[in-house]
């Protein structure tokens, strides 16, 4: 693993909506005294910035990229803006979404969060970034919330600033060990050769060491390769070591699981009972009907999520806002989980002003409402969501992992169905995780 390549391209992050107001020495002197209410004459996170009774937010998530891109997740924040300030505004406030991207860069992703402080906003909300290691210090030294990011990485779950609304990778993948220890053979993780990627296969198996089952074989893979013929035959090679039990490849590259398929199927021809299994975010409706749908790779494929499938009902009020705010809007795929993790990261935020009355919605305020304990129900999205410094996973590395229930879904017919009722929570299994 020594000598591996970490470099990221250096491009700079696209903002929209506001223009840039403040300098860079305004910036630092932002992030210098934000958390001190004596000596500053501007504190990040006050409603609107300027005293006009609106509320500034932002959402940012890599755009136009080599490898994943959740151009679905800043345009729905923007169409859920709209939609509010159609019904009222938040409390009769209104509403500001900024958006920017962060290129899928470590550079970026840290100006995304400079320029949040530099506008003072009240919140970063329903965010996706892999590099939560080099932005949330910047958000953390400006007492900026960071409410329900997409979960990727595990520094999302140790900050005392992020009020994750789901299980991210870690209840994913553990769920997902847990359920193929019972039905696979051998299992062959196929991930991104990256600081992200290395935190995937300890997850992994921990549910396959709880249900009796060895850990998977490790292949790493370039995040951003236009095919994939080598990681599947070797995946495949390993899956059918032993020809006694029918083994499972499991995909786990983002955007890119697609095109790992494309080499997987044309692989695959010599070993047909080889099954494929992956996490939501990595497969969803639509890669499903574009491979092939019931005849194509995933049918009988195992696939853990955080919410129920996408044609359930509870998703009726996300729905609505897209067909009254964003209609035609190809970007926003309702049954995209970076989509339906920002319309419940939103559903939180407006949780919290409601609980704030005509008080002041700060950065501050909307931080403390939160950790008093605020319960904040999703319509049976998730459970009851309270964050709370101490919590049961802490002793292994996720004290911000509140929201331990995934459900699991299976392919049938090309379709993406519930294959069980409810969720399944993963506590004990993440609590016996080896991830050192």
């Amino acid at each position: 693993m020594t000598g591996r390549r970490r470099t990221r391209s250096t491009v700079l992050p696209t903002i929209t909506n506001r223009p840039v107001r403040a300098s860079a020495r305004t910036a630092a002197a932002l992030v210098a005294c934000a958390s001190f209410a004596v000596g500053c004459g501007v504190v990040p996170g006050t409603t609107g910035g300027s005293g006009d009774d609106t509320i500034t937010v932002m959402t940012w998530a890599p755009e136009n990229t080599n490898a994943t891109n959740k151009p679905g997740v800043p345009a729905f924040a923007q169409a859920y803006a709209r939609w509010v300030n159609a019904h009222g505004g938040l409390g009769g406030r209104k509403l500001e979404v900024l958006t920017c991207n962060d290129h899928n860069d470590s550079v970026s992703a840290a100006r995304c969060a400079d320029r949040a402080v530099e506008e003072n906003v009240v919140a970063v909300i329903g965010s996706y970034s892999q590099y939560g290691d080099t932005f949330l210090p910047s958000l953390e030294g400006a007492g900026i919330p960071y409410i329900g990011g997409y979960g990727v990485t595990n520094a999302e779950f140790t900050s005392p600033l992020s009020y994750p609304v789901n299980g991210g990778q870690p209840t994913l993948l553990a769920g997902l060990g847990k359920e193929l220890a019972r039905s696979c053979g051998p299992v062959a993780l196929v991930r991104p050769d990256s600081i992200a990627g290395d935190e995937l296969p300890p997850l992994l198996n921990s549910g396959l060491r709880a249900g009796g089952h060895s850990p998977s074989a490790d292949q790493l893979a370039e995040e951003d390769a236009t095919e994939y013929g080598s990681q599947s035959a070797r995946a495949l090679q390993y899956s059918t070591d032993d020809p006694t039990e029918t083994g499972c490849v499991v995909p786990a590259l983002g955007d890119r699981s697609t095109t790992f398929m494309d080499s997987f199927r044309r692989s695959r021809e010599e070993y047909p009972d080889v099954r494929t299994a992956t996490v939501l975010g990595s497969v969803d409706q639509t890669v499903i009907n574009a491979s092939g749908g019931a005849s194509g790779p995933y049918e009988g494929s195992y696939i853990t999520g955080w919410y129920p499938v996408a044609s359930d009902p509870r998703w009726d009020g996300m729905k609505k806002v897209i067909s009254e705010q964003a209609f035609g809007d190809n970007r926003i795929d309702p049954a995209d989980a970076g989509v339906q993790t920002t319309w419940i990261a939103y559903t939180v935020f407006k949780k919290v002003v409601e609980s704030l009355g005509d008080g002041e919605v700060t950065a501050s305020s909307v931080r403390e409402a939160l950790n008093r304990g605020l319960k904040v129900s999703t319509g049976g999205l998730t459970p009851p969501l309270r964050w709370k410094f101490q919590d049961v996973l802490a002793t292994v590395g996720f004290p911000r992992l509140v929201n331990r229930d995934v459900t699991l879904q299976v392919v049938r017919d090309g379709r993406l169905v519930a294959a069980r009722k409810g969720f399944t929570d993963v506590t004990k299994t993440l609590q016996n995780a080896d991830l050192n």
